[in-house]
């Protein structure tokens, strides 16, 4: 008799499984949907893969070693950037651009329109795009815009070169959050965040002594262009430059590091495979934009942004006529600023190391924050004549940025689902943004001034 070898009409029906009993068509459906991750693993199926703690420690070294100093660079000179309206108050802008009334005020104001206007597309757009690439195009744009600065003879110019600056400037803080996710593991990433963050303080200390230089040399010899103007110019250049170097050095993922071997790339999406949320993926997922339009602690998290940079505003946009208003010149005023970018250093990366190395970061960040209070009460109950505790008060609120940056690092750590990562980031950025404008408003150096000459 011959054997029957038809298949039965019941398992004609069945769904084919792969070989730990997942079914195939479901694979091929969400083929397309899995993270840049599964892109390491193809054509080692079967292979295993080693990762001691000795690879393990030389792997995150080399990764510092090539990805820390650019993230710091970049992000200092974003601050530099920021501030370099602060240093031009006091160097003729006012006089020099016809400003009048709260002229100044929405100079700075627009920066943060700008911002507000485009955090959640960039946000998008990050996740989308490859993120070095699209990363180092935003650093190179708002390096040549600010350098535009230079050619600005109106009020009008100005506006549209503040807005433009705030819609380029939009993608650097979580764009390099994302970059800390991608590269380091929960128990890396705090320390790593402050340690970028803190070049704020780097990239005040040099941004003073580079005002204070330009300032007293053009008063000595004089110069073609207006002394304020070459600052803008100098710091625009700079970073389009290093903007440059981004471009070709920094990679996309740990899958196009040019500067690690084949099996490198592998351990180096090995090593965060313990964060379980992948090295990014490009697709929109609609439910995890509900899901963080929805989270109570992403709320809590704006609530925090908007309240904390309401006095930020201020003092950033304001500080070198805050430090005058001590007592003291204009040109004293650039180089007294600097120090307070010390103290800004330490609070950051110790509260970012502490934070790591005790699991707790919201808690150990608070130390900046009452410093910053210590510093605020100073300033606001010394007598005027006190000029040296006022300014010593000044110092100490640069500790205020700890629990920004803590709440920063908690977003690419805790936050799963690269859409509702970027939309997180995007409520929290704009959010800071929104604090900023009030704090502006609200600072009593809002009020029409009288430019102050060098």
């Amino acid at each position: 008799m011959a054997e029957n070898t038809s298949t039965p009409p019941d398992m004609e029906k069945a769904p084919r499984l792969d070989s730990i009993g997942y079914p195939q068509e479901a694979i091929i459906k969400h083929a397309n949907d899995a993270d840049e991750a599964m892109k390491a693993f193809e054509g080692y199926e079967g292979e295993s893969l080693v990762l001691d703690e000795a690879t393990s420690k030389k792997l995150l070294r080399k990764i510092d070693w090539h990805l820390m100093p650019l993230l710091c660079v970049i992000y200092g000179l974003n601050f530099l950037d920021k501030t370099t309206l602060s240093y031009a108050s006091i160097m003729g802008i006012q006089k020099d651009l016809n400003l009048v009334g709260d002229d100044y005020q929405w100079l700075g104001s627009l920066f943060y329109f700008g911002y507000i206007a485009w955090e959640y597309p960039t946000n998008r757009l990050l996740q989308r795009l490859p993120l070095a690439k699209y990363s180092s195009f935003c650093i190179i744009m708002w390096g040549l815009v600010l350098s535009c600065f230079a050619a600005v003879t109106n009020y009008q110019g100005a506006i549209a070169i503040r807005f433009f600056l705030g819609v380029f400037e939009s993608a650097v803080s979580p764009g390099f959050a994302f970059f800390t996710s991608q590269w380091y593991t929960k128990n890396e990433q705090g320390t790593r965040t402050g340690i970028w963050f803190s070049f704020n303080g780097f990239a005040q200390i040099f941004g003073g002594l580079v005002a204070y230089g330009i300032s007293t040399g053009t008063a000595k010899n004089g110069s073609s262009i207006a002394p304020w103007k070459i600052v803008f110019l100098f710091t625009g250049l700079l970073t389009a430059s290093i903007g440059v170097i981004f471009l070709f050095v920094m990679p996309d993922n740990q899958l196009n590091a040019r500067w690690l071997t084949k099996d490198e790339r592998r351990l180096a999406v090995e090593r965060v495979r313990i964060n379980q949320q992948g090295i990014g993926n490009k697709n929109f997922k609609a439910y995890q934009l509900k899901e963080a339009l929805t989270d109570p602690l992403a709320w809590a998290f704006v609530f925090y942004a908007l309240v904390a940079d309401i006095p930020n505003g201020g003092v950033t946009n304001f500080f070198s006529q805050l430090i005058v208003s001590f007592g003291y010149t204009s040109q004293q005023s650039l180089l007294y600023g600097a120090p307070g970018g010390v103290v800004e250093i330490v609070t950051l990366i110790g509260c970012g190391y502490f934070g790591d190395r005790l699991k707790n970061r919201i808690l150990v960040s608070t130390s900046g924050l009452i410093l910053a209070i210590i510093g605020t009460l100073l300033i606001a109950a010394l007598p005027l004549s006190n000029n040296g505790g006022r300014l010593a008060g000044y110092y100490l609120y640069q500790g205020s940025a700890t629990g920004f940056v803590a709440l920063l690092s908690l977003i690419s750590t805790n936050v799963a689902g690269y859409t509702k990562k970027t939309t997180v980031a995007a409520m929290y950025l704009i959010a800071y943004c929104v604090g900023n404008i009030i704090g502006m408003k609200v600072s009593p150096f809002s009020r029409p001034q009288i430019d102050i000459d060098l």
